[in-house]
């Protein structure tokens, strides 16, 4: 009776990589980067104020989302400009141009002010309204009892 030896051995998880295949892969890196190197300048400096936001606080989802949409609005403006005019210096135009800036920071501060104040108007909008109900149901009292009197004494007897 012969004893079947275990498999101790670990599994291969994948194959190695030659060394013509890392340096193929190492090239198309460097040319990903230098490719995108202008797209990656814009979107870094623009989503400085949604990354501040992440950072500094975590665990308000709400604000992180109106502010972060606010700011990659303003964000696409600017990269559509920059992919209508593709060239080697035109991120740092973008990155130097006060109202590129602007539009991207301003963006983020804009959706900052909406977090804050929106639920402020609303909160306005719902007291005006139900004043504005209260007034009505008051003006439709003021004619029923005008109508029927203000006679609460005589009860109908039965």
């Amino acid at each position: 009776m012969k004893l079947r030896k275990k498999n101790t051995e670990k599994p291969q998880t994948g194959k190695k990589l030659s060394l013509v295949q890392k340096w193929v892969l190492a090239a198309a890196l460097i040319v990903l980067i230098v490719a995108t190197f202008p797209v990656a300048l814009v979107i870094i400096i623009g989503l400085l104020p949604s990354v501040t936001l992440l950072i500094t606080d975590p665990h308000n989802g709400n604000k992180l989302i109106i502010v972060g949409c606010f700011n990659l609005t303003g964000v696409f403006i600017c990269l559509t400009n920059l992919i209508n005019q593709i060239g080697a210096i035109e991120p740092f135009t973008i990155r130097n141009n006060i109202f590129n800036l602007l539009i991207m920071l301003g963006a983020a501060g804009f959706g900052m002010i909406l977090y804050y104040e929106l639920p402020n108007l609303f909160v306005k909008l719902s007291t005006s309204s139900s004043q504005r109900r209260i007034k009505n149901i008051d003006s439709k009292l003021e004619k029923l009892t005008a109508e029927w009197g203000n006679n609460q004494d005589t009860a109908p007897e039965k």
